[in-house]
C-alpha cells in the first residue's frame, strides 16, 4: 500500500507546482489584448510619426508616450508664437542669424523624427510578428523614416541656397568709398521719409565691350505708406550733367560728351569705369542721374538682361498685355513676331518684347520695359517665388549686383511688400515732354518734385477733376486741366475708391484754356495698373 500512497505523493507533488500557475497569469495582464498584426505595427508607427507618442501609448509605456506628446505640443506652441512674430516683422526671415538657425533647426529636426520612428516601431514588439511580417514591416518602417526626414532636409537645403544667394548678392562689407550710409537697426532709413533705388538694365553681350546700361528707371519710394513714383529716363538722354565736386564736373562743364562726343546717358557707367577707376561706373550714374531728377540716389541694383529672361522662365513666364504686334530678331525681325493681346511670354520672349527696336524708337521700348517691370512686381507673388525657390535663388545670384547693404534687407523685405499692396505711379522723360538732344532740366526737376508730391498726398487726396481712364486718350499734349497729370487715370490703384465728382458746364466753362506747347508742361505720373492694363 506503501506503494501507491508513495505514488500519490508523487503525483501531488508533481502536480502541486502547476496550482499558482493561474493566478500568475490572472494577475500579470498581457501588454497587447491580443497579438498584433503586421498592419497594426505599421498603422502605429506612421500615426507616431504624425502624431509623437501614439505609438508608445498603445504599447502601454505611457510615461514615454505621454513625455513624447507634450514635447510635440510644445513645439507647436512654440511655432505658431515664431509665425506670429515673423508675421509682425517679416525682416526677421531674411536675417543670416535666423537662417542659421533654421537650419541648425530642420537638421536636427530630421534626425529627430528619424528616431522617433524608429524607437515608436521597436516599442510596438515587432519581434512577436512572424518572420514574414517582420520583414514586410522592416521595410515599410525604414521607408517612412527616410520620408519623415525628406522635409527637414529639403528646409535645410533651400534655406542654405537662400543663405548662400543673399550673401553673394548683398555685400556685408560696402565699398569704404561708397556713398551708401550705414544701416542703424533703429533707424535703418536714417531719418529719411523717402528712399531712392536706381534700377538698371545691363546689357553685356558677347559681340561687345563691357556693359551698356539699356534701361534706367529710378523708384523713389515712401518708407511710410509704400506708395511708389518710377522715373525712367532714355538711354539717348544727351549732355547729362554732373553736381559740383564731382570728377566728371570738372571734366565736362558743359555736359557730358563721352568718348563718342555723342553723350548719351548709356555711355556713363563704361566711360566712369574706363577713365576713373573699377567700380566707380555705378557710382557716376548714380550721381548724375540723382543730380538730374533733383534726388539723392540712395542705391542701385543692375541686372543682366539674359539673367533677367532666366529669372522670368524661374517663374513660369509673364502675362503681359501686348498693345500691338512686336516682331523680334535682329535688325528686321525675321525671328517671329509676338502678337498683340494678353500673351504669357517666356524669358526670351519677354526681353525681345522689351528690347526690339523693329518698327519702333527707344521711347516705345522704355514703355514696354516698363510694363514688364510692373508686371514682374505684379506676379512675382510670395507663394510663386516658394514654388520656384531654387531656380530663382540660381537666376539670381549670376545676374544681380547692387550696392544694398546685407544688414538693410530685413528692413528691405517688409518694405518691398508695402510696396507691392501700395500705389505705383510711374513717369517717363521722353518727347514731346523732354527731347533727349536738349533736355530742359529744370522742367526735368519739376515733374520730378510734382510727381512724388502727388504721390504723397495719393493717400488724403481724391481723383484729379478730368483725368481720363484710358491711357490712349491722355495722349494728346495741353488737353487737360493745370495741375493734372496728362495721361492720369481716374483709378489710382486697385483697392483705391475713386470719389471725383463729374464736372458741370459751369466748371468746364470757367477753367482757362491751356496753350499747347511743343513741349507739355503737365506731364505726371500714371499707375502702371491703366497704362500696362494689369
Amino acid at each position: 500500500m506503501t506503494t501507491p500512497l508513495g505514488d500519490n505523493s508523487e503525483e501531488a507533488d508533481a502536480d502541486g507546482p502547476e496550482e499558482p500557475a493561474p493566478k500568475r497569469a490572472a494577475t500579470a495582464p498581457p501588454r497587447f489584448a491580443k497579438p498584433p498584426s503586421t498592419a497594426s505595427v505599421i498603422g502605429w508607427t506612421g500615426l507616431s510619426a504624425i502624431v509623437p507618442g501614439a505609438a508608445h501609448l498603445r504599447a502601454g509605456r505611457r510615461r514615454a508616450g505621454f513625455i513624447l506628446l507634450g514635447a510635440f505640443g510644445l513645439i507647436l506652441v512654440t511655432a505658431a508664437v515664431l509665425a506670429l512674430v515673423l508675421r509682425e516683422n517679416v525682416g526677421l526671415a531674411v536675417k543670416d542669424s535666423t537662417l542659421v538657425a533654421v537650419t541648425v533647426v530642420a537638421g536636427v529636426g530630421a534626425l529627430a523624427w528619424f528616431a522617433l520612428v524608429a524607437t515608436s516601431y521597436v516599442a510596438l514588439g515587432p519581434q512577436r510578428l512572424p518572420q514574414s511580417g517582420q520583414v514586410v514591416s522592416g521595410i515599410v518602417v525604414g521607408v517612412l523614416c527616410v520620408t519623415v526626414m525628406a522635409p527637414f532636409a529639403l528646409t535645410a537645403s533651400s534655406v542654405v541656397t537662400a543663405r548662400d544667394t543673399v550673401n553673394a548678392v548683398f555685400p556685408s562689407d560696402p565699398d569704404p568709398s561708397t556713398t551708401v550710409a550705414p544701416v542703424k537697426q533703429q533707424d535703418p532709413w536714417n531719418g529719411r521719409r523717402r528712399v531712392n533705388f536706381l534700377l538698371v538694365g545691363g546689357d553685356a553681350a558677347g559681340n561687345r565691350t563691357g556693359v551698356r546700361t539699356d534701361s534706367m528707371t529710378v523708384a523713389s519710394v515712401d518708407v511710410r505708406t509704400g506708395n511708389a513714383v518710377m522715373f525712367s529716363l532714355p538711354r539717348n538722354l544727351q549732355y547729362i550733367r554732373f553736381p559740383k565736386g564731382d570728377p566728371l564736373a570738372a571734366r565736362f562743364p558743359n555736359g557730358f560728351t563721352g568718348d563718342s562726343g555723342q553723350g548719351l546717358l548709356n555711355e556713363v557707367w563704361q566711360y566712369a569705369e574706363d577713365h576713373i577707376g573699377k567700380g566707380r561706373g555705378h557710382q557716376e550714374l548714380k550721381s548724375a542721374i540723382g543730380h538730374t531728377l533733383g534726388l539723392k540716389i540712395d542705391y542701385y541694383a543692375i541686372v543682366d538682361m539674359y539673367g533677367f529672361a532666366a529669372l522670368i522662365d524661374a517663374i513660369g513666364g509673364l502675362r503681359i498685355r501686348v498693345e500691338q504686334d512686336i516682331k523680334w530678331g535682329g535688325h528686321f525681325g525675321t525671328a517671329g513676331t509676338i502678337k498683340a493681346g494678353v500673351q504669357r511670354l517666356d524669358g526670351e520672349h519677354v526681353l525681345w518684347y522689351g528690347r526690339s527696336r523693329v518698327d519702333s524708337d527707344d521711347f516705345s521700348r522704355m514703355s514696354r520695359q516698363r510694363c514688364v517691370m510692373g508686371a514682374l512686381l505684379d506676379q512675382a507673388t510670395p507663394s510663386v517665388v516658394l514654388a520656384n525657390f531654387g531656380k530663382i535663388a540660381s537666376a539670381t545670384r549670376h545676374m544681380f549686383r547692387t550696392d544694398i547693404p546685407r544688414d538693410l534687407l530685413e528692413h528691405l523685405v517688409p518694405l518691398a511688400l508695402k510696396v507691392k499692396d501700395a500705389r505705383t505711379t510711374s513717369l517717363q522723360f521722353v518727347p514731346p515732354t523732354i527731347w533727349p538732344g536738349a533736355a530742359d532740366w529744370v522742367k526735368i526737376r519739376r515733374l520730378t518734385a510734382r510727381a512724388i508730391k502727388q504721390s504723397e498726398n495719393a493717400a488724403a487726396r481724391t481723383v484729379a477733376v478730368g483725368a481720363t481712364a484710358s491711357p490712349t486718350a491722355s495722349a494728346s499734349p495741353g488737353g487737360t486741366p493745370s495741375g493734372v497729370a496728362q495721361g492720369a487715370t481716374a483709378s489710382p490703384s486697385a483697392g483705391t475708391p475713386a470719389a471725383t465728382p463729374t464736372p458741370t458746364r459751369s466748371h468746364l466753362a470757367a477753367r482757362p484754356t491751356p496753350s499747347k506747347t511743343p513741349t507739355p508742361n503737365d506731364q505726371t505720373a500714371k499707375t502702371l495698373a491703366d497704362a500696362c492694363g494689369f
